[in-house]
């Protein structure tokens, strides 16, 4: 680099084109790259080389638009500064870049390109001497030296002023003050330049600048503009430190060849960006604490370097706050007959589920402040659920997202990561509501029934504070760490199976219930009055009787529900109607007659639900059992324990659920064998052993109650199988309460005699024949009268546990309380269970061991 003529640069230099700010001689600034030729660059040249040499490379600025930035070589710019790489650091956040920390040595001309790929390398002509930075202070540019000794002394003294005019007891302030004082005077242009906040273009007027007399007079003009700035912000407001030490930009590092001064120029493009940011936060109307949150990021943001791995993370950050729909949505089409012209012509067949969205339009326009319903779409892979999610979107004219969620195993696919992990990303919620632009969109959740749980959570119990209208309208993604409301978001759930859940109530307790609280609250809920629909008592009824059977009111309540929906749709279309008919004038012959007075009772024979041309009906509409079936269906629920009494070996248990009282059949069957016993249904340990208890304890007592085999021999099992089942197999069932009812069954079985059809029964067994209490009580009851059961076998010592029950149903049910099985057999058969001895022996089943 040193010849004859003083220390030079290469003649051959790499080029790094850059867009972010002007290198200039004697200043040091870190640049991004992350261009294919300037990652070729760094590659090849800076990172394998081994000498000094390899490490200077020329910095030419990059005009071009980088938005509109193209792989084509853009027309360099005439001069550029020769640099050296004092750092080089490589990372893979947010993509693959180097960051370098270069400083300025000299200008350059670019005389003509070598080649282009893979980085530009270019024949260049030194313009600036170096030995300039290593000429004592008092040996460069000084007042005897004619106009230009003037010029520089004047600049001199400008840059002292525009210092003292800042606080002195400021690191950088004095540290700038210090550095004009020993660099050159030739040195000062370039540097102060650098330091001082200006635009990207002054700079390029003076790295333009070569001669020495130019560039003194390009940078007093901005040192001036500087001081008078100053003025005038003393003029308008108390001097302050903070808004001084503004003017001035120096960073920490770097060191040129002889003195530390590391001055850096705070990139003004970084500011114009920041500044769009925030005029973007403060653009997207979110709500107070948001905006909060936003502007506390956005001033973190201004403070960090570029270099810093958190730099990308708070940006991407606020990126996704501006681009959320807070205030943004669609507003919804809610005309009734275009919604089913539409669904009609998507779909085929389908009724039920077409109906039930025509009752939500139908809803909500009565009613406008309806949250967003959540509906479930059970069925078989391909029947068409995720297309009618569509459809409905469609119908809406509402925006459609589908979320996938078979598989998922992490609750922070729902909630998001927080942002202290590496890679967070908000959760598929959020991420959806990005994608749709809109607050109030229709979000398909795929496959909801087949999601995981793992170490990292429990998904379907995140999906309880995005699905529960009590709690999304503050929903709270662990990324954004703000609340979003969800309320008016329209989830539809798809499943290939679903639970049948049957959650006490006596039937008249359900009436009054139903009378006080169900039908107003629904009736609220969907716009209606009173004076426009009214259940009957005995409508109630029939509903509970026939279309639930739950110890709770939660079946009731939806089936109320849906009638309100059908009364809905007719009231909705009534009203339409009446609309046009008084826009037109009425025909008599149009109307085939007068309608009788009173009230509409609702009969949808004549498709007056459905139909485009229903007549304004009359109110109330009074809801009969006709309409019970039209609106919800035939009957789920028919009596039909007096039907399974037909042949020996069927008796009738009680079982209690966390969810209320159920009845549990038990049926047995013998056949030729070798005296096996055969249980089938699902059953635990305990309920096992019952029936070898139970077996045992007819065995031992086979001649006293005279029950034989298949032959008529005197033990039971002598060259029998019996096979003993409860039904619904598909149900776990444990505990030791069936004990009776096995004993009962198998005795009914042995002595072919049936059991009466109108009892059930419950309790434990001992093998001496005892009846031990068991728990439960008021709901095994209250199942066994919602069944239509008259009779029930309680243990002697659960006497207590009847007070429990309404005064009303121990009145209309008659219990038998036993101590032992022989009080049972008696109750349990019409005429009771004979013995053959008239004394009561309680015989023990002998061990043959």
């Amino acid at each position: 680099m040193a010849s004859g003529d003083g220390i030079k640069i290469p003649s051959r230099l790499p080029l790094l084109l850059t867009h972010e700010g002007v290198l200039l001689p004697g200043s040091t600034v870190r640049l991004s790259v992350d261009s294919p030729r300037n990652m070729h660059l760094v590659g090849e040249r800076l990172l394998r080389g081994t000498s000094l040499k390899s490490t200077i490379i020329g910095v030419i600025p990059n005009t071009r638009d980088p938005e509109h930035d193209t792989d084509d070589l853009p027309g360099l710019h005439k001069i550029g500064t020769a640099g050296i790489a004092v750092q080089v650091v490589g990372s893979n956040w947010p993509k693959p870049h180097f960051t370098l920390l270069i400083t300025g040595l000299c200008r350059f001309s670019v005389s003509s390109l070598l080649k282009e790929r893979p980085f530009v390398l270019a024949e260049v002509e030194q313009l600036d001497k170096l030995e300039q930075y290593t000429t004592p202070a008092t040996q460069g540019v000084t007042a005897a030296d004619g106009e230009l000794g003037e010029l520089s002394e004047k600049f001199y003294q400008t840059a002292v002023q525009l210092l003292g005019m800042l606080d002195m007891s400021l690191p950088v302030v004095a540290k700038s003050r210090r550095l004009l004082d020993s660099l050159p005077r030739e040195t000062l242009p370039d540097v102060v330049a650098s330091m001082i906040r200006t635009s990207n273009k002054e700079k390029l007027q003076v790295l333009d600048a070569v001669s020495l007399e130019e560039r003194f007079k390009t940078a007093l003009s901005m040192l001036t503009r500087q001081i008078d700035g100053l003025n005038l912000l003393r003029k308008t407001r108390k001097k302050s430190p903070d808004n001084e030490k503004g003017v001035l930009s120096v960073r920490k590092g770097g060191v040129f060849p002889g003195r530390q001064f590391n001055l850096d120029e705070e990139d003004e493009e970084d500011g114009d960006d920041a500044a769009a940011l925030q005029r973007k936060v403060h653009g997207a109307n979110m709500p107070e604490a948001a905006l909060r949150v936003c502007l506390k990021e956005l001033k973190r943001l201004k403070k960090m370097p570029q270099s810093m791995p958190e730099y990308a993370l708070t940006r991407n950050y606020l990126d996704l706050m501006v681009e959320l729909p807070w205030s943004k949505n669609t507003k919804d089409c809610l005309d009734i007959r275009s919604a089913r012209t539409l669904l009609d012509n998507d779909h085929y067949a389908m009724d039920k589920l077409k109906r039930r969205v025509l009752e939500y339009l139908a809803v909500r326009q009565l009613k406008a402040s309806l949250k967003g319903p959540i509906l479930c779409f059970v069925g078989p892979p391909g029947v068409g659920k995720t297309s009618v999610g569509r459809s409905i979107a469609r119908t809406l004219g509402r925006e459609f997202h589908r979320i996938a969620l078979g598989g998922v195993c992490d609750q922070s696919d729902i909630r998001g990561h927080r942002r202290t992990y590496v890679g967070s990303m908000p959760g598929r919620i959020i991420n959806g509501l990005k994608t749709a632009g809109v607050n109030n969109p229709v979000f398909l959740l795929d496959e909801v029934d087949k999601l995981g749980k793992s170490l990292q959570g429990d998904p379907a119990a995140a999906l309880l504070e995005v699905l529960d209208p009590e709690q999304n309208h503050s929903f709270t993604d662990h990324y954004l760490n703000v609340a979003f409301d969800l309320s008016q978001v329209l989830f539809i759930a798809t499943a290939n199976t679903t639970l049948l859940q049957v959650p006490g109530y006596t039937q008249e307790e359900k009436v009054e219930i139903a009378q006080r609280h169900l039908i107003p609250n629904q009736l609220e809920q969907h716009g209606l009055t009173p004076q426009q629909l009214h259940i009957p008592q005995d409508t109630t009824q029939g509903i509970i009787s026939r279309y639930t059977r739950e110890a709770g009111v939660r079946s009731l309540e939806r089936k109320i529900g849906a009638i309100c929906r059908a009364v809905a749709v007719k009231v909705a279309e009534g009203r339409r109607v009446t609309e046009t008919e008084a826009s037109m004038p009425e025909k008599p012959s149009e109307r085939g007659g007068s309608r009788p007075e009173g009230s509409d009772t609702m009969n949808t024979n004549d498709k007056s639900v459905c139909s485009d041309k229903a007549a304004p009906p009359e109110m109330p509409i009074v809801i009969d059992h006709i309409a019970l079936k039209d609106i919800l269906g035939p009957a789920l629920f028919e009596m039909e324990v007096s039907e399974r009494f037909t042949l020996p070996g069927v008796a009738l248990g009680l079982a209690w659920t966390p969810l209320g009282g159920e009845i549990m059949f038990v049926e047995a069957s013998r056949m030729e064998g070798e005296g096996q016993l055969t249980l089938t249904g699902q059953l635990g340990d305990v309920m096992k052993e019952s029936a070898h208890l139970a077996i045992s304890w007819l065995r031992a007592n086979a001649k006293t109650y005279q029950l034989t085999n298949m032959v008529g021999g005197p033990d039971p099992l002598d060259g029998t199988d019996i096979h003993l089942h409860f039904p619904a197999g598909a149900v776990t069932k444990d505990g030791p309460s069936a004990g009776v009812t096995i004993v009962t069954c198998l005795a009914s079985l042995f002595s072919g005699r049936l059991v009466r059809s109108d009892i059930a029964m419950t309790g434990e067994i001992t093998l001496r024949g005892l009846v031990l209490p068991v728990g439960g009580i008021k709901d095994k009851v209250l199942a066994a009268y919602r069944a239509g059961v008259k009779r029930i076998i309680l243990p002697k010592r659960n006497d207590k546990d009847l007070e429990e029950l309404p005064a009303n149903i121990r009145a209309k049910l008659d219990f038998v309380t036993a101590t032992n099985l022989d009080e049972v057999l008696n109750a349990a058969f019409d005429g009771g269970f004979p013995r053959t001895t008239g004394e009561q022996a309680l015989t023990q089943l002998s061990s043959k061991l």
